[in-house]
């Protein structure tokens, strides 16, 4: 793609947002409520559940708190693990199903980015460097890396309804 070609790529997409901006978005003092009360959980899946518990548990140092059969698919795991206030990160593991490698496609997933205070981000930023895993720092608050099964997790050291310093919520 030539220069001219990212420039007016780049300016297309400024008025596509600023319109949908100016159509969509409501200040935070007239917002209305959410009719949700959190997220509950997000589900992955695993290709190897003892695995997916050492690397979020022991490495990610998240606690798992259940291991249960999937109801949905008999010999099948569905367990979870507590990412903080009242959240949960869940995985499902598909014995005999080949589900493939993962991959990122229009309506899967592109990232679940988990907020963590700004002293755990340091430590867990030094034990996914220990543990050799290849993970791209980004703002001085932001860590990507890809578990296991090549999902793309992000850690971040903004609060809750903070990115990068901005209010998001």
């Amino acid at each position: 793609m030539t220069t001219a070609e990212e420039n007016e790529r780049s300016t297309r997409f400024a008025a596509t947002r600023d319109r949908l901006r100016d159509r969509y978005l409501t200040s935070a003092t007239a917002r209305p409520s959410s009719s949700a009360r959190g997220l509950h959980h997000t589900a992955l899946i695993s290709s190897d559940v003892e695995q997916t518990i050492r690397f979020y548990q022991g490495l990610l140092e998240f606690p798992l708190t259940e291991l249960i059969e999937n109801r949905d698919y008999p010999g099948s795991s569905h367990f979870f693990f507590d990412i903080g206030n009242s959240n949960l990160l869940a995985f499902f593991d598909f014995p005999g199903l080949e589900v493939g490698p993962y991959r990122e496609v229009l309506g899967g997933l592109h990232h679940v980015a988990i907020s963590v205070e700004p002293n755990r981000w340091e430590h867990l930023r030094s034990k996914l460097a220990a543990a050799g895993v290849d993970a791209v720092e980004h703002s001085g608050v932001s860590i990507y890396f890809r578990d296991p099964d090549g999902a793309r997790i992000e850690l971040i050291a903004d609060p809750l309804g903070e990115m990068y310093g901005d209010q998001v919520l």
